[in-house]
Protein backbone atom coordinates (compact mmCIF):
# COMPACT_ATOMS: atom_id res chain seq x y z
CA UNK A 1 0.00 0.00 0.00
CA UNK A 2 1.40 3.71 -1.01
CA UNK A 3 2.79 5.97 1.96
CA UNK A 4 -0.08 8.34 0.70
CA UNK A 5 -2.58 6.10 0.83
CA UNK A 6 -1.85 4.79 4.33
CA UNK A 7 -1.58 8.24 6.00
CA UNK A 8 -5.15 8.44 4.66
CA UNK A 9 -6.24 5.93 5.73
CA UNK A 10 -4.80 6.29 9.48
CA UNK A 11 -6.19 10.00 9.33
CA UNK A 12 -9.71 8.69 8.34
CA UNK A 13 -9.06 6.20 11.50
CA UNK A 14 -8.18 8.93 13.74
CA UNK A 15 -11.11 11.31 11.73
CA UNK A 16 -13.75 9.19 12.82
CA UNK A 17 -12.67 7.84 16.19
CA UNK A 18 -15.45 8.83 19.61
CA UNK A 19 -13.79 11.03 21.72
CA UNK A 20 -17.76 12.29 21.97
CA UNK A 21 -21.11 11.44 21.96
CA UNK A 22 -22.12 10.17 18.73
CA UNK A 23 -25.07 11.61 16.55
CA UNK A 24 -27.15 8.48 16.40
CA UNK A 25 -27.50 4.73 17.51
CA UNK A 26 -24.76 2.13 16.68
CA UNK A 27 -25.24 0.04 13.56
CA UNK A 28 -24.86 -3.75 14.12
CA UNK A 29 -21.40 -5.40 12.44
CA UNK A 30 -20.43 -8.45 11.56
CA UNK A 31 -16.62 -9.42 11.12
CA UNK A 32 -14.42 -10.82 8.69
CA UNK A 33 -14.04 -14.74 8.38
CA UNK A 34 -10.28 -14.45 9.04
CA UNK A 35 -9.11 -16.50 12.31
CA UNK A 36 -5.45 -16.29 14.10
CA UNK A 37 -2.78 -18.91 13.70
CA UNK A 38 -3.09 -21.74 14.87
CA UNK A 39 -1.71 -22.95 18.21
CA UNK A 40 -4.69 -20.96 19.76
CA UNK A 41 -7.29 -22.53 22.29
CA UNK A 42 -10.49 -23.01 20.02
CA UNK A 43 -12.36 -21.37 22.69
CA UNK A 44 -14.37 -18.47 21.97
CA UNK A 45 -13.45 -15.21 23.08
CA UNK A 46 -15.00 -13.32 25.87
CA UNK A 47 -16.26 -10.35 27.62
CA UNK A 48 -15.19 -9.97 31.53
CA UNK A 49 -16.86 -6.79 33.29
CA UNK A 50 -14.66 -5.54 35.21
CA UNK A 51 -15.76 -4.92 39.52
CA UNK A 52 -16.12 -1.37 40.43
CA UNK A 53 -13.45 -1.85 43.82
CA UNK A 54 -9.42 -2.43 43.56
CA UNK A 55 -7.04 -1.09 41.49
CA UNK A 56 -6.69 -1.49 37.81
CA UNK A 57 -3.80 -3.25 38.18
CA UNK A 58 -5.32 -5.32 40.73
CA UNK A 59 -8.38 -6.59 38.97
CA UNK A 60 -5.81 -7.39 35.93
CA UNK A 61 -3.02 -9.53 37.86
CA UNK A 62 -6.03 -11.23 39.42
CA UNK A 63 -7.65 -11.94 36.07
CA UNK A 64 -4.50 -12.74 34.36
CA UNK A 65 -4.12 -15.87 37.16
CA UNK A 66 -7.86 -16.39 36.40
CA UNK A 67 -7.38 -18.28 33.13
CA UNK A 68 -4.83 -19.63 30.43
CA UNK A 69 -6.56 -17.71 27.70
CA UNK A 70 -5.02 -14.19 26.57
CA UNK A 71 -5.90 -11.49 28.39
CA UNK A 72 -6.59 -7.41 26.50
CA UNK A 73 -8.13 -4.71 28.48
CA UNK A 74 -10.89 -2.88 26.90
CA UNK A 75 -11.78 0.20 27.78
CA UNK A 76 -15.60 1.19 25.97
CA UNK A 77 -17.92 3.71 26.35
CA UNK A 78 -21.87 3.41 26.40
CA UNK A 79 -21.84 6.70 23.91
CA UNK A 80 -18.73 5.71 21.51
CA UNK A 81 -20.53 3.66 18.42
CA UNK A 82 -17.17 1.59 17.70
CA UNK A 83 -17.60 0.26 21.36
CA UNK A 84 -21.21 -0.57 21.57
CA UNK A 85 -20.34 -2.26 17.71
CA UNK A 86 -17.81 -4.38 19.38
CA UNK A 87 -19.21 -5.33 22.72
CA UNK A 88 -22.59 -6.25 20.59
CA UNK A 89 -20.65 -8.56 18.31
CA UNK A 90 -18.61 -10.23 20.68
CA UNK A 91 -21.44 -11.43 23.15
CA UNK A 92 -23.51 -12.20 20.15
CA UNK A 93 -20.78 -14.47 18.81
CA UNK A 94 -20.05 -12.76 15.41
CA UNK A 95 -15.95 -12.88 16.71
CA UNK A 96 -15.55 -15.92 17.92
CA UNK A 97 -13.90 -17.56 14.62
CA UNK A 98 -11.61 -14.26 14.69
CA UNK A 99 -10.83 -13.86 17.92
CA UNK A 100 -10.77 -17.02 20.01
CA UNK A 101 -9.00 -17.94 23.32
CA UNK A 102 -9.05 -14.01 24.10
CA UNK A 103 -10.74 -12.58 27.22
CA UNK A 104 -11.39 -8.81 27.22
CA UNK A 105 -11.64 -7.33 30.43
CA UNK A 106 -13.90 -4.73 30.02
CA UNK A 107 -13.59 -1.00 31.82
CA UNK A 108 -16.21 1.42 31.42
CA UNK A 109 -14.79 5.01 30.68
CA UNK A 110 -17.06 7.46 32.47
CA UNK A 111 -16.68 5.00 34.98
CA UNK A 112 -13.22 4.17 35.45
CA UNK A 113 -11.03 6.88 33.81
CA UNK A 114 -9.08 8.05 37.22
CA UNK A 115 -8.23 4.30 38.22
CA UNK A 116 -7.17 3.84 34.48
CA UNK A 117 -4.89 6.13 34.32
CA UNK A 118 -3.08 6.27 38.21
CA UNK A 119 -2.35 2.18 36.08
CA UNK A 120 -1.21 3.61 32.52
CA UNK A 121 -4.43 2.98 30.89
CA UNK A 122 -4.65 6.35 28.99
CA UNK A 123 -5.64 7.08 25.26
CA UNK A 124 -6.92 9.97 23.62
CA UNK A 125 -9.85 7.61 21.81
CA UNK A 126 -11.88 4.86 22.72
CA UNK A 127 -12.12 2.04 22.21
CA UNK A 128 -8.82 1.32 24.06
CA UNK A 129 -7.26 -2.15 23.47
CA UNK A 130 -4.17 -2.79 25.73
CA UNK A 131 -2.22 -5.77 26.24
CA UNK A 132 -1.41 -5.84 30.26
CA UNK A 133 2.10 -6.13 31.56
CA UNK A 134 2.92 -8.86 34.03
CA UNK A 135 2.33 -6.48 37.60
CA UNK A 136 -1.24 -5.56 35.66
CA UNK A 137 -0.12 -2.01 34.31
CA UNK A 138 -0.37 -0.95 30.60
CA UNK A 139 2.48 -2.38 28.61
CA UNK A 140 2.11 0.11 26.48
CA UNK A 141 1.62 -2.20 23.72
CA UNK A 142 -2.32 -0.92 22.70
CA UNK A 143 -4.92 0.07 19.88
CA UNK A 144 -6.85 2.70 20.19
CA UNK A 145 -10.12 4.63 18.12
CA UNK A 146 -12.39 2.91 15.88
CA UNK A 147 -14.27 3.60 12.91
CA UNK A 148 -18.21 3.89 12.82
CA UNK A 149 -20.61 2.06 11.05
CA UNK A 150 -21.15 -1.34 10.03
CA UNK A 151 -17.79 -1.88 9.47
CA UNK A 152 -16.70 -0.59 13.11
CA UNK A 153 -16.28 -4.04 14.92
CA UNK A 154 -14.78 -5.89 11.92
CA UNK A 155 -12.00 -2.53 11.30
CA UNK A 156 -11.29 -3.36 14.98
CA UNK A 157 -11.15 -7.16 14.69
CA UNK A 158 -8.52 -6.55 11.59
CA UNK A 159 -6.49 -3.98 14.14
CA UNK A 160 -6.69 -6.29 17.08
CA UNK A 161 -5.13 -9.37 15.15
CA UNK A 162 -1.31 -7.80 14.70
CA UNK A 163 -1.50 -6.87 18.26
CA UNK A 164 -2.26 -10.26 19.59
CA UNK A 165 0.10 -11.77 16.97
CA UNK A 166 2.86 -9.63 18.49
CA UNK A 167 1.90 -11.12 21.77
CA UNK A 168 2.06 -14.38 21.07
CA UNK A 169 5.99 -13.81 19.44
CA UNK A 170 6.87 -11.40 22.76
CA UNK A 171 9.41 -13.53 24.87
CA UNK A 172 8.16 -14.73 28.63
CA UNK A 173 8.74 -11.85 31.14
Amino acid sequence: MPATMRLRTGLALLLSACTAEPAGPPTPATAPASSLAAGIPARPPRLVPAPAGGTVAEVVTAELGAGDTRLVVYVGASWCEPCVAFHDALLAGQLDADLPGVRFLEFDLDRDKARLEADGYTSRFVPLFALPGPDGRASGRQIQGGVKGAGAAANLVLRLQPLLASERERPPA
